[in-house]
Order: structure tokens, then C-alpha cells, then sequence
């Protein structure tokens, strides 16, 4: 199968996508990983990306896709990929339908990680560290014995900018955007599934094991 991760930060994607890749034995593939691989192999297009990514600046399109396309070309992704962080833009979908259908494939389905926006926000703001030994907590999974204070040594605990309640929902708001033109982009083509993404980790990857079991038992009847 080739499969698509969508999900707005704090939704736990990067950690349900490489369960799913195992279970499924499915290449993993995020854009992240993607863009450092191409970097340290010295590749044309890694060396671009390198360039704008050390610059601070987004990597563009083109560069992004044609990354991409010479990753899924390689003999590790012929037995099916679990792509995480890519397609971010409708140019970018699009051209990955074109790419993969001259190979006589297609994306399969799409996996939408679905989180109410509150429980995002609790999640991207609780984290906090100790301003001495950098020690990590977090309000709802890790909370400190005394609020403020690192249990290890006694250090005051701060905040990140980035994990500042103003700076994350600027950020959602971003991603948000993106994200809601993809899944109407692929619900369009009958291949968006909606996953509930709230509860256990191990609750919510079983609720996205069953929604690719209703897609293998769709292929092999069709």
C-alpha cells in the first residue's frame, strides 16, 4: 500500500506513522528525514534543499518533489510507503498522483489523525524544562512534584518560545489551512479516512489498523 499521514501538530502523526510502517512493513518516509538523507548523500537536489534550509527559508516545490520522487524510485519503497509530512501543498499532491501513475500506482488511502483543537493546544503548551540540567516535563504527561520546579535538581523549570500558547496556535493555524485543502483534495477522490485522535496512542493505532483493513478488503474486491 501506499499510504498518506495527515494530522495537525500534537497529534501524535510522526509516532502513530512509523507504528503503521512496521506493522505494515511499509517504508517510512518524512520530510524531515528525507531532506537530511539527501543532504548528507550530496545529491543535486539535497545540496538545494540544504541551501534554503540553512538559509531559514522553506524549501520550494519543486525542490521538495523531486526529493521525493527519486526516494520512491529507490528498491526500499517498491513494497509500499507511509509518507508523513509530504504532500503539504495541492501542486505537491498533484504531482505525486502524476508521478506515481506513471509508475501504474496510486495513493491508497489517506489516514486523517483528527484531535480538537483545545487537546492540541494542551498538548504543544504543556511542555516545559529545567533552565539548569534541561530536564523535560510536561503539565498533562509529566508534571513536576512541585509546579515550576525540576524534581532532579530543584532548577526552575521554563518555557519555550515555541511552545508559547500564542506562538502554537499561530502555528495551527498555519498547518491547519494546509491540511484541510489536502483532505478535501483527496476526499474528492474517495480516499480520505477520518481517525478519531484522542484517547491511548495504542487505542488510536488500532483505529487506524482497522481503517486500512476496510482499505485492503476495497482493493482486493475491486
Amino acid at each position: 500500500m501506499r499510504l498518506i499521514l495527515l494530522g495537525l501538530p500534537g497529534a501524535g502523526k510522526g509516532t502513530q506513522a512509523k507504528i503503521l510502517a512496521k506493522e505494515q512493513g511499509l517504508l517510512h518516509i518524512s520530510t524531515g528525514d528525507m531532506f537530511r538523507e539527501a543532504a548528507a548523500e550530496g545529491t543535486e537536489l539535497g545540496k538545494k534543499a540544504q541551501e534554503f534550509m540553512s538559509a531559514g527559508a522553506l524549501v520550494p516545490d519543486e525542490v521538495t518533489i523531486g526529493m521525493l520522487l527519486e526516494r520512491i524510485a529507490k528498491p526500499d519503497a517498491a513494497a509500499g510507503l507511509m509518507l508523513d509530512g509530504f504532500p503539504r501543498t495541492i501542486p505537491q499532491a498533484e504531482a505525486l498522483d502524476q508521478a506515481l501513475a506513471g509508475q501504474g500506482s496510486q495513493i491508497d488511502a489517506v489516514l486523517y489523525i483528527m484531535v480538537p483543537e483545545a487537546e492540541l493546544m494542551e498538548r504543544l503548551t504543556g511542555r516545559w524544562s529545567c533552565s539548569q540540567c534541561g530536564a523535560i516535563y510536561h503539565t498533562q504527561t509529566k508534571p513536576p512534584k512541585t509546579s515550576g520546579v525540576c524534581d532532579e535538581c530543584g532548577g526552575t523549570l521554563t518555557q519555550r518560545a515555541d511552545d508559547q500558547p500564542e506562538t502554537v496556535k499561530a502555528r495551527l493555524d498555519t498547518n491547519r489551512a494546509w491540511t484541510e485543502q489536502l483532505a478535501d483534495f483527496y476526499g474528492k477522490q474517495g480516499k480520505l479516512h477520518e481517525i478519531d485522535g484522542t484517547g491511548e496512542p495504542s487505542d488510536i493505532t488500532q483505529r487506524l489498523l482497522s481503517a486500512l483493513q476496510g482499505v485492503s478488503a476495497g482493493s482486493e474486491k475491486a
